[in-house]
């Protein structure tokens, strides 16, 4: 039988919900108009072609209330449809700091307009206009792009915009949004799809019934200190999702995605006793469960307490997320394939679960990755060596039954991206104090405000607070998520009539704001290159990343390099890497600098000197690079991405983590000044 191939797309944002029904950020609709209805419409133009959704719960609430309450129920959405002239500066710079939040070269630079404004501080009425429409339009998919008249008419005018085009504009989108989730409900309907679903309030759920379950997953983990186990709260929390996908549906639900691929056997005990037929996971909890790392046991079928569990394989899933953005989509395309036919011949009746983020990863690929998956599809659909399936047909084939499961989660195969350090456990510890109080005085209350306290509390448990706190992941909205997460809390012991403890307004994060990872250059520099500090000078004024601070999600084994320093005079840009350097010159490693393209490579490798037209670069203690200007053709920005590869030609590391370093080759410096 050729292989059957499971693709699962994960659509998830956290709760932004603040003050009741308003939306504190803005990225459910964003994605809304770019990927929820663009990732299952392609599919769909492809005849034969199945794949499985899951639709989480804060999700499906939140896309209801704009369909419900319109521009009303979204903080900034609110702020802009308003004049520009009449927002106060505080939320002025709110909205423009929002607008400036689309990836450069894939959605920026391929409007004009766009990127004449998107780096500019200060703009006047008419052009923070432009800039707002501009935003919105960037984040509108391919499905509106080439459909809609509205959306394509303004991209094609270009500038200009007034506010008659911003209620044109804003009108129809929210018009889209309605038709999202019955799209998900037709395709499955018509047997092209299966929609799935996650625990309500996207929790880690065997950190809820045990948090000692982070000290399973990794012994060295340290937890909250006065936990205890919250299993009814995670019972609730599959209950209601499973009551929220009827309502929304029609139909039960044959399975969930866990959030966060997190599992242990109490879970699935509790997925199994809630009707539930399969779950998904990551391929190393089964490695561990069976402690042998035979990739060819990832391809059989396997169950647990009689609920078939999918175990996703992370290096062809972190290909799409993470690789293929660089590459050409024909060329792509062609790898997934080939890798696919690969496996197809080396297994019989193999079974494939490929499984990611169905949202995050496409911004940052060319024309928001329609190409790849038209081309990816394409070859689907020719193939004859595997058929595409939905979760719930792997589910009713024959599996082999595990007698334990090792409890962790999608990242590393443990729980330590939502535990473990001072400020995730801070928020745990919050969290328990929180419901301690909650258990003491909830017979004094009544039901009504008892149901407001516990969608508090559930809203409380979501993996996505635990997340951004701590230093393994970075996000310039940290301090808004902070607050978000703290609100909920607080609304409790507003309910309750008590007074909020004060360490409750005390923000959990410790980094308020970009500085924490990213310092931007203040002056010129001239340092000489080679691969040593020669004085605390040398780089004085330079710009600085840590990326100790910046390792995305599903990241592999981290690299040598800790930390980026940039900077430059009329002449040259200048580069540090700082960082294990007695590793890359150990292990034969080799630096790859794009500069700008693809073809425009040069690679640092057996030699730790290098010299060209353009490059100069020496690797000893430190890592120093020199690149001439006269690289970059006379362009407003110089873009550079760094690789580290193995001498096997693995990428163990991607520099800067979050894609590529752009500097503006005009920046005059001439807001910045030293003392």
């Amino acid at each position: 039988m050729p292989l059957s191939l499971n693709f699962l797309w994960h659509m998830h944002q956290p709760d932004y919900r603040h003050d009741g029904d308003i939306l504190y950020m803005p990225w459910v609709f964003l994605h809304a108009i770019k990927d929820y209805y663009d990732m299952p419409w392609l599919l769909s133009r492809y005849p034969g072609l199945k794949a499985t959704f899951n639709i989480t719960p804060p999700l499906i609430e939140q896309i209801g209330l704009y369909v419900d309450k319109g521009v009303s129920t979204d903080r900034f959405l609110t702020l802009w449809l308003r004049e520009p002239m009449d927002l106060s500066p505080e939320e002025r710079a709110w909205v423009h700091k929002i607008c400036r939040s689309s990836q450069y070269d894939t959605m920026v630079k391929p409007l004009r307009r766009f990127d004449e404004l998107y780096g500019r501080e200060r703009l006047d009425d008419r052009e923070m206009v432009d800039l707002e429409v501009l935003f919105i339009l960037s984040w509108c998919g391919n499905y509106l792009r080439r459909n809609d008249p509205v959306v394509s008419g303004l991209i094609a005018k270009g500038r200009g915009y007034d506010a008659g085009d911003k209620i044109a504009l804003m009108n129809r989108l929210m018009e889209f949004v309605s038709e999202i989730l019955p799209l998900y409900g037709r395709l499955q309907e018509e047997g092209k799809i299966e929609v799935s679903t996650t625990p309500f309030n996207h929790p880690i759920l065997p950190l809820l019934i045990d948090m000692k379950n982070a000290v399973l997953s990794n012994p060295s983990t340290t937890i909250a200190p006065n936990h205890f186990s919250l299993e009814e709260d995670a019972r609730l929390q599959v209950k209601k999702a499973i009551e929220l996908y009827r309502e929304t549906f029609g139909a039960e639900p044959a399975g969930f995605w866990p959030a966060e691929g997190a599992v242990d056997e109490k879970s699935l005990r509790i997925y199994s006793e809630s009707g539930l037929k399969w779950v998904a996971t990551d391929e190393e909890i089964l490695f561990r469960t069976l402690d042998d790392r035979d990739r060819e046991r990832l391809y059989e079928n396997h169950s647990f307490e009689g609920v078939t569990i999918a175990f996703r394989d992370h290096g062809l899933s972190d290909l799409i997320g993470f690789e293929y953005r660089y590459r050409d989509a024909d060329e792509a395309s062609e790898d997934l394939i080939s890798h696919i036919e690969s496996i197809a011949s080396s297994k019989d009746d193999a079974t494939l679960s490929i499984i990611l983020d169905g949202e995050n990863a496409w911004e940052f690929y060319p024309d928001n990755a329609t190409p790849f998956f038209e081309a990816l599809y394409e070859r689907l659909s020719a193939s004859t060596v595997c058929r595409t399936v939905t979760m719930s047909e792997i589910a009713s084939m024959p599996s082999k039954e595990l007698s334990r499961l090792h409890p962790g989660s999608w990242i590393y195969g443990t729980f330590d991206t939502w535990a473990g350090e001072r400020e995730k456990n801070d928020a745990w510890e919050l969290l328990f104090q929180t419901r301690m109080d909650y258990e003491r005085h909830k017979t004094d209350i009544g039901d009504e405000k008892r149901e407001e306290i516990t969608s508090h509390l559930l809203a409380s448990e979501c993996s996505d607070w635990f997340w951004w706190y701590g230093d393994d992941h970075y996000t310039e909205y940290a301090e808004e998520f902070d607050r978000l997460y703290r609100h909920h809390l607080v609304s409790v012991y507003d309910l309750l009539g008590i007074a909020p403890p004060v360490n409750l307004f005390r923000p959990i994060s410790r980094r308020s704001d970009i500085h924490a990872m990213v310092t931007k250059p203040k002056f010129h520099i001239a340092p000489r290159i080679n691969g040593k500090v020669d004085s605390f000078f040398e780089w004085l004024g330079s710009g600085m990343i840590d990326e100790t601070q910046h390792f995305s999600t599903m990241d592999r084994v981290r690299g040598p390099v800790e930390k980026i320093y940039w900077g430059e005079d009329d002449r040259n840009i200048y580069i540090r890497l700082d960082g294990d350097m007695e590793r890359v010159l150990s292990d034969s490693l080799s630096i790859r600098i794009y500069i700008g393209s693809v073809s425009d490579m040069v690679e640092i490798s057996e030699d730790s000197i290098y010299e060209s037209d353009t490059v100069k670069a020496v690797v000893r203690s430190v890592a120093e690079i020199e690149i001439s200007k006269s690289a970059f053709h006379e362009e407003r920005y110089a873009k550079i991405r760094m690789e580290i590869h193995s001498p096997e030609g693995i990428v163990i590391q991607t520099l800067p983590g979050s894609g590529e370093l752009r500097i503006d080759l005009n920046d005059d410096y001439g807001e910045s000044w030293f003392v």
